[in-house]
């Protein structure tokens, strides 16, 4: 079964009198364990579309399932609580809390979740040690590098052990060697824990690590295919 099932879907923006069509009846299913790329031009529908998957906005035409359950239907609390259990995100900006410290951060969603304190502690420190930053636990995100901060923020989306990890251009604010480093970070962390990821981009060298490439233009898919992943 697919982790996340779109069918059908269409989104639609109005600014004044003038209406965009942001996803034109996109069917798109995310199975588990995927490590898979958005990409295509700016405004093709790459972020909408995540935020779709994302269960942070609702399609005006169409449905969305997760394991099965039409999310499309649920209330927007119901939502919230299904991103909160299942959906990790990673932001181009980091969106790093500022006067939390990187163990602050990666532990937040748990504090959140209500997870107890020892098992807090226990994948804090798991996930930091798996990103590279477990000297770095005390620090605050003005304490750290552009790389060290987007790692702190995979560390984070992880924390949950979410279903489905959503990037949007996560390597955008990086340079060449952090963008590097960060997609290294997600792909391995995909093989190992098995939680899928989704990622828009329109850069060459992130799109290489997709075992699966979908191409939108103009809010429709026109291209989704396997692809030969660099690090496979």
């Amino acid at each position: 079964m697919d982790a996340i099932q779109l069918e059908h879907v269409t989104k639609r923006y109005r600014v004044g009198a003038v209406e965009t069509r942001a996803l034109d009846d996109v069917s798109l299913g995310i199975a588990e364990g995927e490590f898979t790329a958005l990409v295509g031009p700016s405004g093709s529908g790459k972020t909408t579309l995540l935020q779709l998957i994302g269960c942070l906005d609702k399609p005006d035409q169409g449905r969305v399932l997760f394991k099965g359950q039409e999310i499309t239907r649920f209330s927007a609390g119901q939502r919230a609580d299904l991103r909160r259990s299942s959906i990790g995100f990673v932001f181009q900006f980091f969106a790093l809390v500022p006067v939390l410290t990187a163990y602050e951060n990666v532990e937040l969603p748990l504090l959140l979740g209500g997870v107890r304190p020892a098992e807090r502690r226990s994948r804090v420190r798991e996930l930091l040690r798996a990103v590279g930053l477990e000297d770095r636990a005390n620090h605050r995100p003005d304490q750290l590098s552009g790389g060290q901060q987007q790692r702190v923020a995979i560390a984070r989306a992880l924390a949950t052990r979410p279903v489905l990890v959503l990037a949007d251009e996560p390597t955008a604010n990086l340079d060449t060697a952090n963008g590097q480093q960060a997609m290294e970070i997600m792909a391995r962390l995909n093989r190992e824990t098995g939680t899928a990821f989704v990622y828009a981009t329109h850069d060459p060298r992130v799109i290489a690590f997709a075992r699966r490439v979908v191409t939108l233009v103009d809010g429709r898919i026109v291209t989704n295919e396997a692809a030969q992943a660099v690090l496979a």
